[in-house]
């Protein structure tokens, strides 16, 4: 076979819920019906940390965050930690389309030979003098589109919340579905890695598919708008934080606004949608297809109301669990899920295995490819996943702020069970067979001690293997 593509799609803040192969028989999302049904779907899929910048360096190194050292936002990615463009052989054109968030987010670097950039809002975190400005921002000058000027007299840029007011095709999905489809029609003729990571459905909130579902119709879980109780002070004084915000123009001190802001969060979905439609059809019509990998996933979820919180920053199913699905035609061209857990660590190792390209000595993960063949059980692996508080944006309010200083220490077993550890706060034990939902806290309870210290010790033999010196506590 061909030295194969690799196309790699993964979108910001997006919970697993938003896909009909996880579940949901409402939302209307056929480009990704339509993948999901052709590709390998992992039941369970965790990250290393539930925030963009530390998730990210995750997805693109093959690192843990304390690892690659990005453990907050804001953080660079260090020039000598190699992104998969830097492990893929020089045969391979590379491009980097979308959101970087690891660092000078609108220059070209990490090994990739084009690089279609979206973000300017962290200019003034760049090393580079004189950065130019994204390649979406100049894309919609170029159509007339008038930048505003309200964040300051003399700066002129595009906000999350200005891109938001655009209509469809002009939004972040869409110019990065058609960058793509340019770069897959101009590279018949030699293999590439493709790196596409939408904006969508991250906040605001809200967007030109606003209205698309009824809120009042919408299914919530058992834990929407619940308060959590005996779980982390940290999760719930952000639970009780959030109650009094407002959100995309809603008021959260009612259940019709947080069920506005939730419909349009899901309504953000299309966007993505039909950005993987449009780089589909691309490799169909140029013939590719069947020779290139696709791997879909996203940096982190987003809680949208259950447990009463917003956003993310937690272990929570909603915030920590994510999609993934790995198309590999040669392997299988039906829908076939894998159970067990599956860690955004071990996603690099797994491209560069299936592309028959030597897994790079630095990745902490681990291939998983075998899962895809039958060879390897994933319900015999772990997930690890941490959250490094210090240097995290003002959060709401003191008390969460204090309490997210703490850091904290996850693991997910193969079996269902999640273990989160921390030095200074109610720790939590969750038996995800019985309770998928997390509303009932196990760790103080006495029969399961022996459950708890075989799981911390996993937990402690993982630190020793990467170099983690969080401390835990005694269990």
């Amino acid at each position: 076979m061909n030295q194969p593509n690799i196309l790699f799609v993964f979108t910001d803040q997006q919970r697993t819920d938003t896909m009909s192969c996880y579940g949901n028989d409402w939302i209307q999302s056929p480009h990704l019906n339509a993948l999901s049904e052709r590709s390998f779907v992992f039941e369970n899929t965790y990250v290393g940390q539930a925030v963009c910048t530390p998730s990210r360096g995750t997805l693109m190194s093959g690192l843990y965050p304390h690892s690659h050292g990005c453990v907050a936002n804001g953080i660079h990615l260090r020039e000598d930690t190699k992104s998969i463009a830097e492990m893929m052989p020089d045969t391979y054109r590379k491009a980097y389309m979308g959101k970087w968030h690891l660092g000078n987010d609108t220059v070209r670097q990490h090994g990739f030979d084009e690089w279609i950039s979206i973000q300017d809002n962290l200019r003034h975190l760049n090393t580079i003098q004189d950065a130019p400005m994204s390649s979406h921002y100049e894309w919609l000058v170029a159509q007339g589109v008038e930048p505003p000027s309200h964040l300051a007299p003399d700066l002129k840029q595009f906000s999350a919340g200005d891109r938001a007011r655009l209509p469809a095709e002009q939004q972040v999905g869409a110019f990065v579905a058609q960058e793509a489809d340019r770069f897959i029609r101009e590279n018949v003729d030699q293999p590439w890695l493709l790196v596409c990571s939408t904006f969508e459905p991250h906040p605001p909130y809200t967007g030109p598919y606003d209205g698309l579902y009824d809120p009042e119709e919408l299914p919530v879980g058992p834990t929407f708008l619940k308060q959590p109780e005996g779980h982390s002070r940290f999760n719930r004084v952000r639970a009780e934080h959030y109650a009094t915000k407002i959100e995309a123009g809603e008021d959260l001190s009612t259940e019709l606004g947080w069920r506005k802001v939730r419909s349009q969060y899901f309504g953000n979905m299309k966007i993505v949608d039909d950005a993987v439609g449009r780089i589909i059809q691309a490799l169909e019509e140029t013939g590719q297809l069947e020779n290139t990998i696709i791997a879909y996933t996203s940096d982190h979820g987003e809680m949208v109301g259950d447990h009463a919180m917003m956003e993310k920053r937690t272990f929570y199913e909603e915030s920590a669990r994510v999609p993934l699905l790995l198309s590999v035609p040669w392997l299988n061209k039906e829908q076939k899920r894998i159970d067990g857990v599956f860690g955004h660590a071990d996603l690099v190792p797994t491209l560069l295995d299936l592309a028959g390209v030597e897994v790079s000595d630095q990745c902490e993960g681990e291939s998983l490819a075998g899962a895809l063949t039958g060879e390897r059980d994933l319900k015999d692996h772990v997930a690890f996943m941490e959250w490094n508080g210090i240097g995290d944006r003002n959060l709401g309010n003191p008390s969460i702020n204090l309490m997210a200083t703490l850091p904290w220490r996850s693991v997910v077993t193969g079996d269902r069970w999640k273990l989160n550890l921390c030095a200074g706060d109610q720790c939590e034990l969750f038996d995800l067979n019985t309770d998928p939902y997390e509303e009932n806290n196990l760790f103080d309870v006495p029969e399961h001690r022996d459950r708890i210290r075989n799981m911390a010790a996993k937990i402690r033999v993982w630190q020793h293997e990467t170099g983690d010196t969080v401390p835990l506590p005694s269990v």
